[in-house]
């Protein structure tokens, strides 16, 4: 896959099968003649897909393919999808057919920028590249030109693969009046958009590294790729609810479209098609596009140099002396850790367990950029669902309603959780939880398997409902409608319910120990989270608002709503011992034995 996109992406035919005889005529076998440039493109290229947060098994290849495939679909699924709307008796409104040039050019902006965003630490050297080409016969501006060429071709190639499927079929589906000039128009817009989305990423990390350097970039690194991934799976969210209003935004002039970057490629492709026929805001937006794209283009140029240059000296430097602040906040962060210890884990090993946990997630690099990436989209979501879009004498109005906010509480702890367990029942930290085999077995005793359930669950419980009562106090900040003591307490009651009833479902038989699972083979945990959001997510959605509808209305139904929350609590809470205990009773495994797939986990 590598050598399709590296060699002019060019089809190779599979060689003829020839005789000993006819080789040996052949002479010695010439490899193409490559330079120290293109041979370290090709090694960036390759680890773009191949480093540990991308890949922790190594098998790059099967990534690629599955990246490959997943940006090019959307775009093709929705150009087939348009086929019955353009081929109606009735023809098709104009606003309608900009929606849908909208949904392209949106949908280019938004995967460009995950990707970028996911691919956020490979494009400067880490330490790694540091310690072995430093001291290789290579000189440093080849290696630089290297990674610069290889993100060239990162970008360019899923620039194309995200946006080729759609224009195959999109004039036979949309059939317009000029085929040339539609192709031309939607290539234009879209390569233009998502053009400017990487080269905004690329322009804000050179921007923040040579402004602030490596120590503080570092810090707001993780925080900036949340809050990034939160906008582009906001605006692909909010697509049908700002599309509905873009007749009355573009025809008022509002300054939310003049503000939004994927209307100004809208504004391309309309000029592109209409000519000097278009309205005149869609000169104005076109403009606007093009100027971005130079300027983010401009200040991506000029900025990576500069930034490349002090990442490189700041890793060979070293991370310096520990600040003033993490000497103030490391004593108390140990002493809050003492007084939890003595309330909550007083068992050595639930403490065990939930500190192995702790250190497990918050330090190793790989659980931290997934975590914040997981919570960007459930960011999004929150957002998606509390805000609402209105228009009033032609104006946008943005409005927060009750029950979006109301279904917002269940919606942070569901995700959270869900989070968390694909976290936990993950492979990626095996090596690290052998000591628990050791001293406890393989299955554990009933007790020790009860003890590091229970460490688990704490830690799960205890995270999703800090991060449920953050949310509740930032929403009542925000909507002045929901702040009365009864609404507050019914938001308390019901989302701290539910992160305990939502942590005993997900973890209803979850029985090995967190970070010792199997390597994914039949199923992947985004496969279990759209599963989880299209099955579970409405139902808790619904149970919520009705819930804390019922605790607001008295102290009766208080206590009520809370009865019935313990009651399942304890239900889920024996349904999961009893799973436990079949589990503690299988015949223990022998060293270096695995579950799976050798006896298909039936051991008898």
């Amino acid at each position: 896959m590598f050598d399709f996109l590296v060699e002019g992406f060019s089809f190779r035919q599979t060689p003829a099968v020839l005789s000993v005889s006819e080789l040996a005529q052949m002479g010695p076998v010439r490899e193409p003649a490559r330079n120290q440039v293109s041979r370290l493109m090709r090694h960036f290229l390759e680890r773009f897909f191949n480093h540990e947060s991308a890949s922790p098994d190594g098998d790059a290849k099967t990534l690629l393919v599955q990246i490959a495939c997943g940006a090019a679909l959307p775009g093709f699924a929705v150009a087939m999808w348009l086929d019955p709307i353009y081929h109606r008796p009735t023809p098709v409104p104009y606003w309608l057919q900009v929606n849908h040039h909208l949904f392209f050019v949106l949908y280019s902006f938004v995967a460009m920028g995950i990707a970028m965003v996911f691919e956020w630490d490979m494009f400067f050297p880490d330490l790694l590249d540091v310690q072995i080409l430093k001291t290789l016969p290579v000189r440093d501006r080849n290696v630089f030109l290297g990674r610069v060429a290889a993100i060239g071709v990162l970008v360019g190639a899923f620039l194309a693969d995200s946006n080729f499927l759609a224009p195959i079929i999109l004039h036979i589906t949309v059939n317009p009046p000029h085929p040339a000039r539609f192709t031309e128009g939607h290539l234009l817009a879209v390569l233009l958009s998502g053009l400017f989305s990487a080269a905004c990423t690329l322009a804000l990390q050179g921007t923040m590294l040579s402004l602030l350097g490596e120590r503080v970039f570092r810090r707001l690194s993780l925080l900036l790729q949340g809050l990034l991934i939160a906008a582009f799976v906001m605006m692909l969210l909010l697509f049908p609810a700002y599309s509905g209003l873009l007749p009355a935004m573009l025809r008022s002039g509002s300054v939310y479209a003049l503000c939004f970057p994927p209307f100004w490629f809208l504004g391309i492709y309309q000029c592109a098609i209409e000519g000097a026929g278009a309205p005149p805001i869609f000169t104005t937006l076109a403009r606007i596009g093009v100027m971005a794209t130079g300027t983010a283009i401009g200040v991506t140029m000029l900025t990576y140099p500069i930034a490349y240059v002090r990442r490189v000296r700041q890793v060979i430097e070293g991370p310096g002396k520990q600040g003033t602040a993490r000497r103030i906040t490391a004593p108390l962060g140990r002493l809050a850790g003492r007084v939890f210890d003595g309330v909550v884990l007083r068992r050595p090993l639930r403490r065990a367990l939930y500190w192995f946990i702790s250190q497990t997630l918050f330090r190793v690099q790989r659980y931290r950029i997934y975590l914040v990436l997981y919570c960007g989209v459930g960011l999004s979501v929150v957002l998606a669902t509390i805000f609402n879009f209105r228009v009033m004498r032609g104006e946008v109005l943005l409005e927060i309603p009750a029950d979006g906010v109301r279904a917002a509480v269940a919606i942070v702890g569901l995700w959270t959780i869900v989070g968390l367990r694909i976290a936990l029942g993950s492979a990626g930290n095996r090596t690290g939880s052998w000591i628990f085999h050791v001293l406890l077995g393989r299955p554990p005793e009933m007790s020790a398997a009860m003890e590091l359930s229970r460490s688990a669950q704490a830690w799960v419980v205890t995270w999703s409902s800090v991060v449920t009562l953050g949310a509740i106090l930032l929403l009542r900040a925000i909507a002045p409608g929901l702040r009365s003591l009864p609404t507050t307490a019914a938001q308390l009651v019901v989302g701290i319910g539910f992160c305990f009833l939502l942590t005993d479902l997900f973890f209803l038989r979850f029985t090995r120990i967190a970070f010792a699972g199997e390597r994914p083979r039949e199923s992947s945990g985004v496969a279990f989270a759209v599963l989880i959001y299209f099955t579970l997510f409405p139902a808790v959605v619904a149970a919520s608002g009705g819930l804390q509808y019922w605790v607001e209305r008295s102290v009766l139904y208080a206590g009520i709503v809370i009865g019935i929350l313990a009651a399942a609590h304890a239900g889920l809470q024996r349904m999961h011992r009893g799973f436990l205990q079949e589990y503690s009773d299988c015949p223990a495994l022998e060293d270096g034995e695995e579950e799976f797939p050798i006896n298909l986990g039936l051991r008898d």
